[in-house]
């Protein structure tokens, strides 16, 4: 095999391993990749080092074998040496994993966009297949809408239609809503499942009114016959998408087709939304979740470090259950710095490293019955924005300002969302706060940071440690 050759062969084996396994390991453990040799029945390649090639051959070989082998069926058996060599620019044989990581995820956001603009839905690729049922942890609180899901899943079209999903972030109404697409897919497979959130559907429909192609967008809505919108909540205050959403509704609805929502709130709370939409979640079949126990929440760190291949000793799991929050995003972000710290620093889970980890992170206090208290108690929103804007390093004045930059609006964001979430002021004295904002405007801009924090994980920790300081 030529040199073209092999870098053709290196680049198809690089894509599919890119659909087989995690982004966070594939970045971890895949810098670069060269091949040394391809002969009769089996393929070696170059790492970079001899951390990659002892994770990659422990947790990947099979994946990458299987790869392999569909590209050359002749192949037995591949394997891995180190190359220190592999990172030097002159090395043209080396595949930057990273780069061509970015490439390929690029060009699957720019299909997915061209397809969403087609009159005809191929298949939508959101559904994340990972979803389904069996790995769902059931506690109390969201039986009602597991079994709700499951009966949609089992007989869509005439159980639960429409359904209405409601409950805080990070509870589970998106595996669940994914999980039930995915059943339905498996049974029904020449139906057309839609499942996408409210950004993406207010996006499709500004497309669609500046091309001025909305009968098209109605016609795309007409073929299919399920859609699952996730996140309702993103389309307040913006009228005329939710004037287009009423109409669709209604088409699918008198067609008998089958429509799934969620919702962080009960409809009953839904203020922002047009008096009609809101009416008319109303008589819909409405279940709630609410936040896992200590027991659940145990449940779901063991569920998932079994998923990871990744045995925690049962007294951590327990100190970590009691220890963290009350979302199932927070159990899986504490889970990924564990296996972290023990992969790259070979530390092991005991319940000391554990709660210095947890301490570092600004989610405990509570260090093996070191009952440390805070460093102060909030006492005013003055003290919680200075402290805010020293955290971010900008001025008072920024922050309550009307200066839209990202660096002051962020902080503006962090500080609206901790007055109300966790000093418990109402909506419109934190308008008066900010420049005499009304409540409609500090309520979104509190809803725009869940939405932020539910994919940015720094942030997430940078409230922690906020919290941490200021004692709430």
């Amino acid at each position: 095999m030529d040199k073209t050759s092999e870098i053709l062969f290196l680049k198809n084996v690089i894509k599919e391993l890119v659909e087989k396994i995690r982004k966070t390991d594939f970045l971890t453990y895949f810098k670069k990749l060269s091949i040394v040799s391809i002969d009769e029945n089996t393929v070696v390649f170059w790492v970079i080092s001899s951390f990659a090639k002892d994770n990659i051959s422990h947790k990947f070989y099979s994946e990458i074998k299987q790869i392999v082998v569909a590209i050359i069926p002749e192949i037995k058996a591949i394997d891995f040496i180190v190359d220190s060599n592999i990172d030097n620019p002159s090395n043209h044989k080396s595949i930057d994993c990273l780069k061509e990581y970015k490439e390929l995820t690029n060009k699957k956001k720019k299909e997915e966009i061209e397809d969403s603009n087609n009159v005809e839905w191929s298949e939508i690729k959101t559904i994340n297949e990972k979803y389904k049922f069996e790995n769902f942890i059931v506690w109390p609180s969201n039986q009602l809408p597991f079994s709700a899901c499951e009966a949609v899943s089992r007989k869509p079209w005439s159980a639960y239609n429409p359904l209405f999903i409601y409950g805080n972030v990070w509870l589970g109404k998106t595996h669940l809503l994914q999980a039930t697409g995915n059943a339905i897919k498996s049974k029904f497979k020449d139906k057309k499942v839609i499942y996408t959130t409210a950004d993406r559907f207010a996006n499709d429909y500004i497309t669609n009114v500046k091309k001025r192609t909305i009968e098209k967008m109605k016609e795309k809505y007409r073929s299919i016959d399920v859609l699952v919108i996730d996140d309702v909540q993103f389309l307040s205050w913006k009228e005329q998408t939710q004037q287009e959403l009423y109409n669709i509704f209604n088409i699918l609805y008198e067609s008998n087709k089958q429509i799934i929502l969620s919702w962080d709130r009960a409809p009953r709370e839904l203020t922002e939304l047009e008096p009609r939409l809101k009416s008319r979640f109303e008589w819909w079949i409405i279940v709630d979740i609410s936040e896992p126990d200590f027991e659940t929440r145990l449940a779901i760190l063991q569920e998932k470090s079994r998923a990871r291949e990744f045995i925690i000793p049962q007294e951590v799991a327990e100190f970590i259950a009691y220890n963290s929050g009350s979302n199932v995003r927070e159990l899986e972000w504490i889970l990924n710095q564990i296996i972290a710290e023990y992969e790259l620093h070979n530390t092991p889970p005991t319940i000391e490293n554990v709660a210095a980890r947890l301490n570092k992170l600004a989610i405990t206090d509570k260090l093996l019955g070191n009952n440390k208290t805070k460093k102060m108690s909030i006492k005013s929103y003055d003290e919680l924005i200075d402290v805010v804007s020293e955290h971010f390093a900008i001025t008072k004045k920024d922050i309550l300002s009307e200066d839209r930059r990202k660096e002051n609006q962020i902080p503006r964001q962090v500080a609206m969302y901790l007055l109300k979430n966790y000093l418990n002021y109402t909506l419109e004295r934190i308008g008066n706060i900010f420049s005499w904002r009304n409540h409609s405007a500090v309520l979104y801009s509190c809803k725009k940071l869940e939405q932020i924090l539910k994919k940015d994980q720094k942030l997430f920790y940078e409230i922690n440690v906020l919290r941490d300081k200021l004692g709430i």
